[in-house]
Parts: C-alpha cells; sequence; structure tokens
C-alpha cells in the first residue's frame, strides 16, 4: 500500500481561459474503463478486510480514518490524502470518527504519475 498527498499545494495553477486562483491537480488518467464511486465511512464503521479485485485508489475527501495493507498495520489517513492498493492486495480501512473516500478502480492506475507520496 502506498499514501499519497493531493492537496492543493501539489497542483498547479490554472491560468487558461481566464481563470483565478485556481488550482488544478491531476489524480488519474484512464484509457481502459474505470470505476469511480463515493465510499461513506459512519463513525466507528469499518470497510472489512478483503481482497482488491482490481487496483483501487481511495481518495479521502471529508474526514479521517486509517487503512492497512497486506500487514494489517493500520495507516492514519484523512482529507487531502488517498490510498493506493494493487489488484489482489488485502486491505481494510475504518474511521472512528466518519470519512468519505471517492473509490476510482480501473486496470491501470498509475497514480505515481500525478501525485506525490506521502
Amino acid at each position: 500500500m502506498k499514501i499519497y498527498k493531493f492537496n492543493k499545494k501539489n497542483g498547479n495553477k490554472v491560468e487558461k481561459y481566464n481563470s483565478n486562483l485556481a488550482t488544478y491537480l491531476k489524480m488519474i488518467r484512464t484509457n481502459e474503463a474505470a470505476n469511480i464511486g463515493c465510499m461513506y465511512i459512519d463513525p466507528q464503521g469499518i470497510l472489512g478486510h478483503h481482497q482488491a479485485p482490481i487496483a483501487q485508489l481511495f481518495v479521502v475527501v471529508q474526514g479521517e480514518g486509517w487503512v492497512t495493507g497486506e500487514d494489517q498495520k493500520q495507516i492514519n489517513i484523512k482529507a487531502g490524502e488517498a490510498a493506493f492498493w494493487e489488484k489482489g492486495e488485502w486491505h481494510t480501512s475504518g474511521s472512528n470518527s466518519g470519512m468519505t473516500a471517492i473509490l476510482i478502480q480501473s486496470e491501470f492506475l498509475k497514480p505515481q504519475s500525478f501525485m506525490k507520496i506521502k
């Protein structure tokens, strides 16, 4: 498992289209089919230990919680960070206070191309 930052300071100023005070951070580019969804984990919630059926990027947009990889070691994660699991990797996620994440799933995700590792 890898943890990425996607905060504003890692983005690029948008200067096209008469833009002002706008920042863009590309997270994923895919030519292949992708699933994009929203995961809500309530306070004291857990998404049980399971194998990733496909590469997954878990992009926390609100709240905070924790994630694990193969070793089941809990790593804290918060809004502005994203966890990446390879296809077949066992993982879990949960939160004491509640967390919302965008979940991007695709065969060919390469988040390291666009985001910095924490």
